[in-house]
C-alpha cells in the first residue's frame, strides 16, 4: 500500500443549485424592494429604470457568484478564516457592483441631473453667460461631481453589507450541509458496525456446526460406514455451499431457510437414523416471508444435541411458522425429555440461544423477541419478528 496516499477529503460542499437559489433570492428581494420604493416615490421614467435595474441585478448575480467561487476555497477552513474571507472579499465585490451600477445608470443619472439643473436655473433665473452665472455653474458642476462620488461610496457600502448578509446565509447553509454530511457518515458507520456485528454472529454458527459434523463424520469412518460417510460428505458440501453463498447480513425467504434446515437435519439423520424424525409446518402464504439467514440453525442444533442425542427413542423435531397480528412467529420444538442440561434453558448463556437473540436484536431492535422454555411434552423456542415479504422488500 502506498504510504504517501492522501486521506479522503470530507470537505462539505453546497450544491451549486442551492448557491444559485440563495444568490438569485437575495437579488430578487433587492429588486422588489427598490422597485417598490421607486413606485412609492413616483420616480420618472419608471419603465426605463425597471429594465436598467434588471440589468444591474443580473450583473450583481454574476458578481456574487464570483464571490462564491472565492469563498468556496475556504469551505474546508476553520470558521474564523471563513468569516475573515467574507469580510475581506465582499468589499471589492461591493465596489465592483456599485461601479457597474453607476455605469448602467450613467445615462439615466445624467438626464436626471440635467433636468434638475434646468429646473433650478429656471427657478433662480440665472443664465450661463452672466459673470455670476458662470461661477455658479462651475460650483454647481463641482458639487454634482462630489455628489456622484458620495453616491458611489454610499452604494458601495450598502452593497457591502448586502453581500455580507449573503455571506452569512452561505456560511449558515454550509454549516447545515456539514451537519447533514456528518449525520450521513455517522449513519454509514452505524450501518457498517451493524453489518460487521451480524457477520460476526453468523460466522459463530458455521464453525460450531462444522465441528459437530466433522466429529460425526470421523465416527462413521472409524466404524467402517463408508457409504454413510460419503453421503454425509456430499450433504455437508451442499449445506455449506448454500449457506455461504448468500450475504451474511441479508434476509432470506423462509422457504430457503427451511430448506437449509431440512438439509442439516438430513445430515444429522445419518448419525441418528432411528431416533431423529423431522416435521415441517409452514403455510404456503408464509414461504416468501423474510427471515435472517441461518437464524434457525442454532435452535435446530440444540434440539439435536439436547433431545435427540441423549434419547434412546425417537424424537420429533418440528419447525413451524404462523402469522400473528402482522408478525411472523417461527417455532422450533421437540418432544425430547432430556432438557435439563440445555444451554438454552438458561437465558443469556450458551452460543445457541444467545446468538439468536443477539442477531435478532441487531437486525430488528426491540421489534423482535425470543421466548424459549419447556412445554408439555418437550421443549419449544418461539421467534417473533416483523412480518416482511419479498415483494415488500422489492417495492422498497
Amino acid at each position: 500500500m502506498d504510504s504517501t496516499a492522501k486521506p479522503e477529503n470530507h470537505t462539505s460542499r453546497l450544491p451549486f443549485k442551492t448557491v444559485l437559489a440563495s444568490v438569485v433570492g437575495l437579488w430578487a428581494t433587492y429588486f422588489i424592494l427598490v422597485s417598490t420604493r421607486s413606485e412609492l416615490l413616483e420616480m420618472p421614467k419608471a419603465d426605463e429604470l425597471l429594465w436598467l435595474r434588471l440589468v444591474s441585478v443580473a450583473v450583481g448575480i454574476l458578481i456574487t457568484l464570483g464571490l462564491w467561487v472565492i469563498l468556496r476555497a475556504f469551505d474546508g477552513k476553520p470558521l474564523w478564516m471563513k468569516i475573515v474571507a467574507a469580510l475581506v472579499f465582499a468589499l471589492p465585490a461591493a465596489l465592483l457592483s456599485a461601479q457597474a451600477n453607476r455605469v448602467i445608470f450613467a445615462d439615466a443619472q445624467a438626464a436626471l441631473d440635467e433636468k434638475v439643473l434646468q429646473e433650478f436655473v429656471q427657478t433662480r433665473g440665472i443664465r450661463p453667460d452672466e459673470d455670476d452665472g458662470s461661477e455658479f455653474f462651475e460650483g454647481l458642476s463641482e458639487l454634482v461631481t462630489v455628489s456622484a462620488r458620495t453616491q458611489l461610496i454610499e452604494i458601495t457600502y450598502s452593497r457591502y453589507f448586502m453581500l455580507l448578509a449573503w455571506c452569512a446565509l452561505y456560511l449558515a447553509l454550509l454549516t447545515g450541509e456539514k451537519a447533514r454530511n456528518a449525520e450521513r457518515r455517522e449513519q454509514q458507520f452505524r450501518n457498517a458496525a451493524k453489518a460487521a456485528e451480524l457477520q460476526s454472529l453468523r460466522y459463530q454458527v458455521n464453525p460450531h456446526f462444522l465441528f459437530n459434523t466433522l466429529n460425526s463424520l470421523s465416527a462413521l469412518v472409524l466404524t467402517g460406514k463408508t457409504d454413510m460417510a460419503e453421503r454425509m460428505i456430499q450433504m455437508i458440501s451442499t449445506f455449506y455451499r448454500r449457506s455461504l453463498a448468500d450475504d451474511t447480513t441479508s434476509d432470506v425467504p423462509l422457504r430457503d431457510e427451511v430448506h437449509l434446515q431440512k438439509l442439516y437435519l438430513e445430515i444429522e439423520a445419518v448419525r441418528f437414523p432411528l431416533r431423529l424424525h423431522a416435521n415441517y409446518d409452514v403455510p404456503h402464504d408464509l414461504e416468501n416471508a423474510l427471515i435472517p439467514g441461518m437464524i434457525l440453525q442454532p435452535l435446530i442444533e440444540n434440539s439435536v444435541k439436547h433431545a435427540v442425542a441423549p434419547s434412546s427413542g425417537q424424537v420429533t423435531i418440528t419447525l413451524s411458522a404462523r402469522e400473528e397480528y402482522d408478525r411472523l412467529v417461527v417455532t422450533i420444538s421437540d418432544d425430547g425429555q432430556s432438557t435439563a442440561d440445555r444451554d438454552d434453558t438458561r437465558p443469556g448463556f450458551g452460543i445457541g440461544l444467545t446468538n439468536v437473540r443477539e442477531r435478532l436484536e441487531a437486525r430488528f431492535g426491540n421489534e423482535a423477541t425470543v421466548v424459549s422454555g419447556q412445554v408439555p411434552g418437550g421443549y419449544a423456542t418461539h421467534l417473533r419478528m416483523p412480518l416482511r415479504r419479498i415483494k415488500e422488500r422489492a417495492a422498497a
